[in-house]
C-alpha cells in the first residue's frame, strides 16, 4: 500500500533502537525523510546509516536528552515536520511506597510533558500547513495499569488525557494526534523487565520470557518492525479519519471489550 507520505519530513525521538527504530524505519521505507534522536551517538548513527542503506531517504541525526529544554530546541530547530513520533523510555519498576515527589516529577517530565512539549513546537505549523500526524508511544498500561511500573501508569495517563482534548481542536486543521499503546516486545524494555524477574525469583532469562509469553493470546513478544508498520498507517494519507485513538498492540493481552 502507498501510505501517501512520500517527501514528508518526520521527526522520531528515541529512535536508535527498538520501538523507535521500527517506526523510523516503517517511515523510511514509505519515503519520509526523517531527524531521529536519541541520547547514544553510537546506536543512532547505526541506525541512521542502516535507513539510508535501505530506503535512500535523508537522515539527519541529533543526539541529546530529548527530556530537556535543550535537548528539544536542539531537534526542533531541524523541522518544520509534517510528523511526529514521540518515545522515551519508561521509568523503572518500583513499589508504591518507594517513589518520592522527585522520582514521579522525572517520570512525569519523560513521559508527559516532554511529548507534550514537542507536539507544542510542531503543532502550529502543521496546523498553519493544513496536514500533520502525531504517534505518542505510550503504553498498554494506560488502559490496564501494571502494578510495579506505577510512574509509567501516573505519567502516561496524564499525556493520555492531554491528547484527547487536544486532538478534537487540531482535527479540523487535517492534523491528527493518536497514541499507541504496546505491550511487550522483544526491546530492550522487555530484556530489563524480563531481568527484573530473574533477579527476584531465581529463574533462567528463558523461564522468565516463557512465562510471560504465556500470559499473551498471542503467545509471543511483539516486534520492532510490526510495531513500525502500525505507526506509519498511523501517519499516513489513509488515517486521517482517526483521531484522539489509544489503539494496543498487545497480542491480546489487555481482556476488554471496548
Amino acid at each position: 500500500m502507498d501510505l501517501g507520505v512520500r517527501g514528508k519530513r518526520a521527526l522520531v525521538t528515541a529512535a536508535s533502537k527498538g520501538l523507535g527504530r521500527g517506526c523510523a524505519m516503517a517511515l523510511a521505507e514509505a519515503g519520509v525523510d526523517l531527524v531521529l534522536n536519541a541520547r547514544g551517538a553510537e546506536a543512532l548513527e547505526a541506525t541512521a546509516a542502516a535507513i539510508r542503506a535501505a530506503h535512500g531517504v535523508q537522515v539527519t541525526t541529533v543526539v541529546g536528552d530529548i527530556t530537556t529544554e535543550a535537548g528539544r530546541a536542539a531537534v526542533l530547530e531541524h523541522g518544520p515536520f509534517d510528523i511526529l513520533v514521540t518515545n522515551a523510555g519508561g521509568p523503572p519498576p518500583g513499589m508504591w511506597h518507594d517513589w518520592s515527589r522527585d522520582d514521579f516529577i522525572k517520570a512525569i517530565d519523560a513521559n508527559m510533558l516532554t511529548p507534550i512539549a514537542l507536539m507544542q513546537g510542531c503543532l502550529p505549523g502543521m496546523i498553519e500547513r493544513g496536514w500533520g500526524r502525531v504517534v505518542n508511544i505510550t503504553s498498554q498500561s494506560v488502559k490496564s495499569p501494571i502494578p510495579q511500573l506505577g510512574l509509567s501508569n501516573a505519567a502516561r495517563a496524564g499525556l493520555t488525557g492531554f491528547v484527547a482534548g487536544t486532538s478534537r481542536q487540531v482535527a479540523p486543521h487535517g492534523v491528527t494526534i493518536n497514541n499507541l499503546l504496546p505491550g511487550i516486545h522483544d526491546t530492550d524494555r522487555a530484556i530489563a523487565l524480563d531481568g527484573g524477574v530473574v533477579k527476584a525469583r531465581g529463574i533462567s532469562m528463558e523461564e522468565a520470557r516463557a512465562e510471560r509469553m504465556a500470559t499473551i493470546p498471542a503467545r509471543r513478544y511483539g516486534t520492532s518492525e510490526e510495531f513500525g508498520a502500525a505507526c506509519a498507517f498511523l501517519c499516513s494519507q489513509h488515517a486521517g479519519f482517526i483521531v484522539g485513538q489509544n489503539i494496543l498492540l498487545d497480542g491480546g493481552s489487555v481482556n476488554t471489550t471496548l
